[in-house]
């Protein structure tokens, strides 16, 4: 069965229609039931269900979930973003074992983390990333672990404790393009966001990157974006459609074909991308485990 994205938006000319290459399967299956009761159990959270991503029921079902560390309360205020925002309370000291232990019961041979920001806290929780890298590794010594990481507001120390954790795929996502920055996402600088792509591939890492397209950027500014991202050392892009998931978020501009996608998929990989996941539906972990090689 196929349902709509829970996507609510302003009124628009009727071009902007959402069209019909934006639906998803509703969760089901055995396997689903089971990632949930993992979940539950084990008290962590997931981007899938903060940030509303489309494809929850698909990988949910396949036996796989990006799991969110540091909470489920970001200190930044994004504006295309679904998870809340907020002055977190704690910090969960425990939270790297249990991790480890969903990532076991769920015999995952790809993991897949990431996190809120933190920005309140010295290392910017950096600390708790490494544990959580480390405890992975510890009980899964078959499993690789993708990381899509802050940018830590371009402080060096905190990231390099994660780079020291060596995970095999070193993500953080530029989710636009310059221009739009102040808009989509106050909190943060395009330059920040590269030189962490940059310092991960210095350090021998195999590095990712991904943005979201309908904001209002422009073709030439997405070919900015990715030869910026090729000139700082990444191996790996993902592009996918924004989706405004409350009407207190940003509007979509446009729906972008899925022809469109292929096209861009190809020109970046003329320009030099070892891989691309290009697509309406795709967003920085979906396919994750095809990219390791």
């Amino acid at each position: 069965m196929l349902i709509d994205l829970p996507v609510i938006q302003e009124e628009k000319p009727s071009h902007q229609k959402k069209p019909n290459w934006l639906k998803v399967k509703l969760p089901y299956g055995e396997e689903y039931t089971r990632v949930r009761n993992i979940i539950d159990t084990h008290k962590l959270h997931t981007v899938c269900e903060s940030a509303m991503c489309p494809n929850m029921g698909e990988c949910w079902s396949a036996g796989t979930a990006t799991f969110m560390i540091l909470g489920n309360v970001c200190t930044r205020s994004c504006n295309f973003c679904a998870v809340i925002t907020g002055k977190p309370t704690e910090l969960d000291t425990d939270e790297p074992y249990r991790v480890a232990e969903a990532v076991q019961l769920m015999h995952l041979k790809h993991c897949v983390i990431t996190s809120v920001n933190r920005d309140e806290l010295k290392d910017g929780g950096a600390s708790i990333w490494a544990k959580t890298i480390e405890e992975v590794r510890k009980l899964n010594p078959s499993t690789t672990i993708e990381v899509l990481i802050p940018d830590f507001k371009g402080k060096l120390e905190p990231l390099q404790m994660i780079l020291e954790q060596r995970p095999d795929i070193l993500n953080h996502n530029t989710e636009t393009i310059p221009r739009l920055y102040r808009r989509v996402r106050p909190q943060a600088k395009f330059e920040w966001s590269m030189n962490v792509i940059k310092q991960a591939k210095n350090a021998g890492l195999r590095t990712k990157s991904g943005i979201m397209l309908g904001l209002g950027e422009s073709r030439e500014e997405i070919l900015f974006v990715m030869d910026s991202l090729l000139e700082n050392g990444c191996d790996i892009m993902t592009m996918g459609q924004y989706l405004q998931p409350t009407k207190q978020h940003l509007p979509v501009e446009r729906y972008i074909t899925p022809q469109e996608f292929e096209e861009l998929k190809q020109i970046g990989l003329q320009k030099g991308f070892k891989y691309i996941e290009s697509g309406p539906l795709v967003r920085s972990s979906y396919h994750a485990e095809r990219q390791i090689f």
